[in-house]
């Protein structure tokens, strides 16, 4: 009796193994797929305003001469969207 509940237990840990995959997305859905147009543009929208932000408090420390080259055209990319 107790070998047949350890090759059981062995059978089911092997078929969980390989069914993880199906199991992990069954269970716990990947929440970005479950955004809206709008979530994603709001999630976007709220990032570069985090990145501007970082920008110009760099920027406000020292003046504009303490931005990089590639950091002054990162800000005038993003203030242009």
């Amino acid at each position: 009796m107790s070998e047949a509940v350890i090759l059981l237990m062995i059978i089911a840990g092997i078929l969980l193994f390989f069914n993880r995959e199906w199991i992990k997305n069954r269970f716990f859905p990947d929440k970005q797929k479950n955004y809206t147009i709008d979530d994603q543009f709001n999630s976007d929208k709220r990032e570069r305003e985090k990145e501007i932000d970082r920008l110009l408090s760099k920027m406000g420390k020292n003046g504009i001469n303490d931005l990089s080259e590639k950091d002054r055209k990162r800000l005038d990319e993003l203030s242009k969207m």
